[in-house]
């Protein structure tokens, strides 16, 4: 552990993990989401139930960050997400090993309810974090998230050009998830500390001493609000409309609306991935350096373009770069929203993360549901059209993500 100039300690090894608690979340969901059209294809679902199923699973995701929130309240983020992602995991192995219908819809609300708790917990972990350094750090992990949505597309791609069973490829990114899981989960924040981190960077006066050995505790601090976090959550969801239909249609999109073949139809959602990695990459250093409203608004415009590559897009190669400039856009949007939203959480609850990653799913929910029932009325391209839309909202929104100002008379001192 490493002692900075600001009195406050990094630790790389709890870096490491909470970067692999993300690597695990993007593996599992690419993993499972590329192959939605085998699964289409498996269970014969229509075009409408699959969408009505693509409509549940967030809805059940939405419940379990709910409860990772009222847990990590109790016992921590870090306890909560141990538990969680190995079920993420084992979901994503269920899905490619049930023999029917029944089976595949219980294994697909265990795959919502854990990812919920695991999408809240790991952002909690990362804000905790972002807190003791100091400065913007979450993109870096989002950008570990997108390279391992690229991985998991790439896997869908080999496991379809080797002909293997869908068992057989979901059960090893399960394999390797829960062992990461396993192998760093005693390196993540522990629920003291979030709460003292989250005391100290609010400003907050620290309760350091201890009553008969026990452990120290911090003041409580005041509600959440409700106002700033909605505006923030307005953008999450607008901008994951955008990511619910990359993610659940670029594979059916390339792969039926442009006669793409199947081993190809998985590298829109892998070139999306690649380039947010790179916009990630630099995310910190743009929201340092020009702050993260303007950070916000210029992805957003690049975002924009991209979608309008993709709509207009005469053949595969062409959309496939359309949701790359789309992923390289959009790639700033996530990881600033949960360090705009945990500055008003200044006692450490997780309550503002959990409350924003809701967001999250009612942008799933609207997006992915949105999108296929357009193209069932029309076709890809206007189902398309609607992100486009819709993710320009975002500009004017972007003003919700200004850093809070704080009395410089608050400062603790010998910072």
């Amino acid at each position: 552990m490493r002692q900075t100039g600001d009195g406050s300690h990094r630790d790389p090894g709890t870096r490491g993990a909470i970067s692999v608690a993300y690597f695990v979340q993007g593996l599992c969901f690419a993993a499972l989401l590329t192959q939605v059209p085998v699964l289409q294809d498996r269970f014969a679902f229509s075009n409408g139930g699959l969408t009505l199923l693509l409509l549940a699973v967030p809805v059940v995701a939405g419940v379990g960050s709910l409860l990772a929130g009222w847990l990590a309240e109790r016992y921590g983020s870090a306890a909560v997400l141990r538990v969680a992602q190995p079920l993420v995991c084992l979901a994503v192995l269920g899905a490619g090993a049930v023999p029917d219908r029944s089976l595949l819809y219980a294994v697909l609300a265990v795959f919502g309810l854990s990812v919920g708790a695991v999408d809240a917990t790991m952002n909690m972990q990362g804000v905790s974090l972002e807190r003791r350094y100091g400065r913007s750090i979450l993109a870096s992990f989002y950008a570990v998230w997108s390279v391992a949505g690229i991985l998991g597309a790439l896997s869908s791609s080999a496991n379809e050009h080797w002909h293997q069973p869908l068992w057989v490829g979901f059960g090893v990114v399960a394999v390797v998830g829960i062992a990461l899981s396993a192998a760093t989960g005693p390196r993540l924040v522990r629920r003291d500390v979030e709460r003292a981190l989250a005391v100290y960077r609010g400003r907050e006066p620290l309760l350091g001493r201890t009553v008969g050995g026990s452990r120290p505790r911090p003041a409580a601090g005041p509600a959440v609000p409700w106002g700033p976090i909605v505006l923030i959550g307005v953008g999450v969801a607008l901008m994951y409309v955008a990511d619910s239909a990359t993610s659940n249609w670029s594979a059916e999109y390339l792969r039926r609306g442009l006669s793409s073949s199947a081993e190809f139809a998985s590298w829109g959602y892998a070139v999306y991935q690649a380039c947010m990695v790179v916009g990630r990459l630099g995310a910190d250093v743009a929201a340092r350096r020009f702050g993260p409203v303007a950070a916000v608004r210029a992805g957003v415009v690049v975002g924009v373009l991209g979608l309008l590559v993709v709509v207009a897009a005469p053949g595969t190669a062409a959309a496939i770069v359309g949701f790359g400039v789309l992923g390289l856009g959009l790639s700033v949007v996530v990881p600033l929203s949960f360090s705009a939203a945990g500055q008003y959480d200044p006692a450490g609850t997780g309550l503002a993360i959990a409350r924003v990653n809701l967001f999250n799913y009612v942008g799933f929910l609207v997006g992915a549901p949105l999108v296929g029932a357009v193209q069932q009325l029309s076709n890809w391209r206007v189902g398309f059209a609607v992100p486009l839309v819709l993710v320009a909202v975002i500009i004017p929104l972007a003003g919700a993500f200004r850093p809070v100002r704080r009395p410089a008379s608050a400062a603790p001192a010998g910072g």
